[in-house]
């Protein structure tokens, strides 16, 4: 593997020191998560000459915004087997997750990090790229896929390293590629989805024309990816609070005719629709619904698309369900459950139900646990039934009548079952 080198004072960084211009550097805010033990050791185990490790990403970003941080992503200059022996010096687990990528993670205390060699790209053919190691962070910056996503933490200054004028476009919530948006987007078409992700959890500013422009003219790349990553990427924008106006953009501007031509033509205004209805009703996320709010109501059509996908047994189970539910009212809505289960009925409801039963539908289904039947084969046979094809056919019967007066208790079904034994006696004896 092919290593750049380009050191100075500052381990390669071409960043001029806003200090020296007499502009105090933007500080990352404290949070908690930089006070983990964990992290400490493992960044104290990265120290070098270069001017890292940095946090870099996902972490900083969310920081500067106030938002909670899950993962934290570490950038050093140190090559991977250098790092992997450090880290094994310090007593830390290092694993080679990407290791041909220059990605090891540290797992430490119940939790991972995953530091990443600075690179540069040598090619790239729109699905992975061929890099090169490098100790120049704004190389590494330049490679990287949107100007919020290129900031960098010094961990003991707290500086904050901003090599595109990522900050800017954070503050104003604008979503930028780095460099010319077609290159990186021909670099790795996921970028694509990438792009209309981020747009719908970071944006809300100026929307850039020509990020735009370019994602449509490269949609057609799409089909090079593979399925698991466009139906990974989906499900991440499906399953932010609010993805409206992302999805709207992508379907105005073709970005779903490559992977999903099952598309609704109200594909839009479906997910408005539940999105609002979330929100109205204080309902989590379901990302077999907002799937479906996508979708033509057809089973077979639906089904094509969970195979093509290669989403989860589960999932593909859970849309048939849901579109086998029908129009749930609060008359049947328990029905549905009982058939399948209580997500599934109350997705249902929030998707097909008409606007004045959705309140009632849900609170049908609110603390409301499936009962049983407690009525079995062997009690008919004890009021008479003699065994055989017949008990099965008149247990069907009761269930249905239980089900259709709204599952009543124990003393209930007893009556219906006497009633529904009597009767299928009496056909029994005039067949005879």
């Amino acid at each position: 593997m092919g290593r750049t080198t380009n050191m100075g004072r500052n381990g390669g960084d071409h960043r001029q020191s806003r200090a020296a211009d007499g502009v105090m550097p933007v500080q990352l805010p404290d949070a908690e998560w930089q006070h983990n033990h964990g992290l400490k050791s493992v960044l104290a185990a990265l120290d070098d000459v270069y001017g890292g490790p940095r946090y870099v990403g996902g972490a900083v970003r969310d920081t500067l915004l106030g938002l909670p941080v899950s993962d934290i992503d570490i950038a050093t200059a140190l090559l991977p087997d250098d790092v992997i022996n450090r880290l094994e010096a310090a007593g830390i687990k290092a694993i080679p997750t990407g290791v041909e990528h220059g990605t090891v993670t540290a797992a430490l205390a119940g939790k991972n990090y995953e530091i990443t060699t600075l690179r540069r790209d040598v090619a790239t053919d729109g699905r992975r790229a061929t890099v090169a190691f490098s100790t120049d962070w704004q190389e590494d910056a330049a490679r990287r896929d949107f100007t919020i996503n290129a900031l960098y933490v010094d961990p003991q200054s707290g500086e904050v390293f901003d090599y595109f004028d990522g900050l800017s476009d954070l503050e104003a919530r604008r979503l930028r590629f780095i460099g010319d948006a077609n290159q990186r987007i021909a670099e790795d078409f996921l970028r694509i989805l990438r792009y209309f992700r981020f747009l719908a959890r970071y944006g809300g500013g100026q929307i850039d024309a020509g990020a735009i422009e370019a994602c449509a003219n490269g949609a057609h790349g799409l089909t090079a990816l593979s399925r698991e990553r466009i139906a990974q990427e989906l499900s991440r924008i499906l399953g932010l609070k609010n993805p409206v106006a992302s999805v709207d953009l992508m379907i105005q501007n073709g970005i779903f005719t490559p992977f999903l031509p099952e598309l609704s033509k109200s594909a839009a205004d479906h997910l408005k629709q539940l999105v609002q209805r979330e929100a109205q009703f204080k309902q989590p996320v379901s990302l077999p619904a907002r799937f479906l709010a996508l979708l033509t109501r057809d089973i077979v059509a639906t089904d094509k698309v969970a195979a093509r996908l290669k989403l989860s047994n589960k999932m593909r189970e859970g849309f048939g369900h849901r579109l086998r539910a029908g129009v749930p009212t609060p008359f049947n809505v328990r029905a549905i459950a009982y058939g399948a289960d209580i997500d599934t009925a109350r997705d249902a409801a929030m998707l097909y139900a008409v606007d004045e039963d959705v309140p009632e539908c849900l609170a049908q289904l609110e603390q409301w646990d499936i009962p049983t039947l407690s009525i079995k084969g062997g009690e008919l046979i004890s009021m008479g039934l003699p065994p055989g094809p017949l008990v099965a056919k008149t247990l069907q019967a009761i269930d249905a009548a239980w089900i259709e007066q709204d599952f009543p208790d124990t003393a209930r079904q007893r009556e219906i079952a006497v009633q529904m034994v009597n009767a299928a006696l009496a056909v029994d004896n005039q067949s005879n």
